[in-house]
């Protein structure tokens, strides 16, 4: 790579380096948290052929990828990692609710993740807003290594792992996942929509225009483009996961007029006593004089 390409400027950090600085860079630097090369253009700039055939190929396991519909007008979806020992990402969750395959090419990764659900927590050390639109954590990888490690192996749904040469690592929708290079690694990464969170992804288009990311700024509205395109391309699938949003919907409709119907009762129930009573279920009053 390095004789190939030493003149191409790379992204690392919203700064475009030649490769070879890079190079130079990663080979000496002593920082705490090293810069990262991860350039989303890399194909076009290596002059990379796609396909079964090609230089760049998606593994078949992950199957079926509906962002493909969008053609042309698809987000940012792969991207070329270079990084020296030390370097790589803090925790977050991959953009627009998609699923990654991270393969490693050279070196060796650490991964650590949690799911995301009403029945856990964000990772410890990790903060989000209620929108989930800001993620406040330690500054570095060193830091919450240090401060917070023992801590999250230790938290229930931590999945964690290293990942080698020639290694393919799956991350799904949601998942919260922090990754360090090992030693100096090569790897490339691709987002991608599978049908089982195809309800997932189109929730989040819908719902949360302000976070959608790496659109083409001509595309004006990405929920509206991928339901026109899924409509004409995968009309089945995307019932079903309308279906699916629907039901989900309608459950949490039901959860909350279960609530306030059983908030009611403890009111009526208590009316005629001469105290105010507050609990969450029978037998769990307190009585207030």
């Amino acid at each position: 790579m390095r004789k190939s390409y030493r003149n191409i400027n790379f992204r690392a950090e919203a700064v475009d380096w030649p490769f070879e600085a890079y190079l130079d860079y990663m080979d000496n630097t002593s920082d705490e948290s090293p810069l990262y090369l991860f350039d989303h253009l890399f194909v076009e700039k290596m002059n990379l052929t796609l396909g079964t055939n090609g230089d760049y190929c998606v593994p078949e396991c992950f199957g079926q990828d509906l962002f493909a519909s969008l053609g042309a007008n698809r987000p940012d979806s792969r991207w070329l990692i270079i990084g020296p020992e030390r370097s790589g990402s803090t925790f977050h969750k991959d953009p627009n609710a998609t699923s990654a395959w991270n393969a490693v090419i050279r070196g060796s990764k650490y991964w650590i993740m949690f799911p995301t659900s009403p029945a856990y927590p964000p990772p410890p050390g990790v903060y989000v807003s209620e929108d989930q639109s800001e993620v406040t954590s330690p500054l570095s990888i060193a830091e919450w290594l240090l401060e917070f490690h023992a801590e999250a192996r230790a938290t229930p749904g931590c999945v964690e792992g290293i990942c080698h040469a020639g290694e393919v690592f799956h991350v799904p929708s949601g998942w919260w996942h922090l990754v360090v290079n090992l030693s100096p690694s090569i790897a490339i990464t691709q987002n991608f929509v599978p049908e089982a969170h195809l309800p997932n992804v189109l929730a989040f288009l819908k719902d949360k225009p302000d976070q959608v990311s790496g659109f083409k700024k001509e595309v004006a509205d990405p929920y509206g483009l991928f339901l026109q395109k899924m409509s004409d391309s995968h009309p089945e699938i995307l019932q079903k996961a309308i279906q699916q949003l629907e039901r989900a919907k309608e459950s949490r409709k039901r959860k909350w007029n279960e609530l306030v119907k059983g908030h009611d009762h403890h009111e009526t129930r208590n009316s005629d006593s001469n105290g105010f009573s507050f609990g969450f279920g029978d037998g769990d009053e307190d009585d207030v004089p």
